[in-house]
């Protein structure tokens, strides 16, 4: 394990590429134990709102392209933990939901990897810091493509 990352902008992928490297591998040894994917974790995550939402914003928000989404919305459909509807305001839109069954699910696998994440992920003083400052990041990054 290195003591010291460079600094400036290799450091910092280096740095960010073994967080999100390690964060995955604890995550998925967390939902292994429920029989779920990390990316159906993300899936599931956005569904838990009951709100439902539309394909391409899940496509976003779990960092999937469409296609891939598609065979896993299939799949969660299959095991009767997601349903989809047609949206009443736009009825050329599908909504993705989650069924009753896929709310307990959800319930089992999101205590799972709050278990696991480290401090019980209760949001405590470092993980809000760090929340901010990757919020902070992620919009500096997102404005500088749009230049």
């Amino acid at each position: 394990m290195p003591t010291s990352t460079p600094r400036g902008p290799h450091g910092l992928m280096q740095l960010l590429t073994r967080a999100e490297r390690l964060a995955a591998r604890r995550l998925q040894a967390a939902l292994d134990e429920e029989g779920c994917s990390l990316d159906a974790w993300r899936v599931l995550a956005l569904l838990s709102d009951g709100a439902g939402h539309h394909m391409t914003a899940i496509a976003e928000a779990a960092f999937l392209p469409p296609p891939t989404l598609t065979k896993l919305v299939d799949h969660l459909v299959d095991q009767n933990l997601v349903h989809r509807r047609v949206d009443p305001l736009d009825r050329r839109r599908i909504l993705a939901h989650l069924t009753p069954r896929g709310q307990d699910h959800w319930k089992r696998v999101d205590r799972a990897v709050r278990t696991a994440w480290p401090a019980g992920g209760d949001g405590d003083g470092d993980e809000e810091v760090l929340r901010v400052l990757l919020g902070r990041l992620a919009e500096t990054l997102d404005e500088s493509t749009r230049v």
